[in-house]
């Protein structure tokens, strides 16, 4: 709980991978890809419940193996490739709000983010409660200065493609910007339903997540990586 309000984790997992075949069930260092998420939020002290959102039978079935809710199935037209995270939740809280369960708080842990720990979720609502705020989402630093990346023409041509001045300068010379890594969305459940967005205009502040924990897996290429960094976590 956050205060007196209960806190829902959600962990929307669908089953139709285009690039990495079945990768929410994927073993990963001794287990599926997505209970790495499941066991976070269950260990949380803050989160009061973990259900998992899912079209797919072969999912849910190990999702409950790991402790988590499937209370319910996701219908195949909020699966697709179009459908929104916004319409899977809008989904689960309604299922939930019929059964007579009623949330204050949202987290959602995304299975792609197997390096998200029970600790980054406490702290993240502990800062919620800290700063007051309707939600928290985590960033991380940005690998390289935007002020080197441009469009290209179909030509390839590298003409003006970094503005006066840019070659010259070092990294370091740059300010440091940061990017969602998708690992975690806190949010106050009726700004989220009020503005139908993951990101408010308002009073939403950032948890920083080290470059290491913010792997987000989409294809085999962050499949290694996210296994790589686990085996090296296993050995500190």
């Amino acid at each position: 709980m956050i205060g007196e309000g209960c806190l829902l984790a959600i962990i929307p997992a669908r089953g139709g991978s285009k690039r990495l075949l079945g990768k929410n069930i994927l073993e990963l260092a001794g287990k599926p890809l997505i209970a790495w998420s499941i066991e976070a939020g269950t260990q949380s002290k803050y989160v009061d419940r973990v259900v998992v959102s899912t079209d797919d039978e072969s999912i849910a079935k190990v999702a409950r193996e790991y402790g988590a809710d499937v209370p319910f199935m996701r219908p195949e037209k909020l699966s697709g490739d179009e459908s929104t995270t916004i319409d899977a939740l809008r989904h689960t809280l309604n299922e939930l709000s019929e059964q007579g369960e009623e949330y204050e708080y949202l987290i959602i842990l995304q299975p792609t983010s197997p390096l998200r720990t029970k600790e980054h979720i406490d702290e993240a609502v502990e800062q919620l409660i800290q700063k007051n705020a309707d939600s928290i989402i985590g960033v991380t630093e940005l690998e390289h200065p935007i002020e080197w990346t441009n469009t290209l023409p179909e030509n390839l041509s590298m003409d003006e493609f970094l503005s006066k001045g840019i070659n010259s300068m070092r990294s370091q010379d740059f300010p440091m910007r940061y990017r969602v890594n998708g690992a975690i969305y806190l949010l106050r459940i009726d700004m989220l339903l009020r503005s139908n967005t993951l990101f408010f205009s308002k009073n939403t502040y950032a948890y920083i997540f080290d470059k290491t924990e913010s792997i987000d897996i989409d294809d085999m290429n962050d499949f290694l990586i996210a296994k790589t960094l686990i085996q090296h976590r296993a050995c500190k």
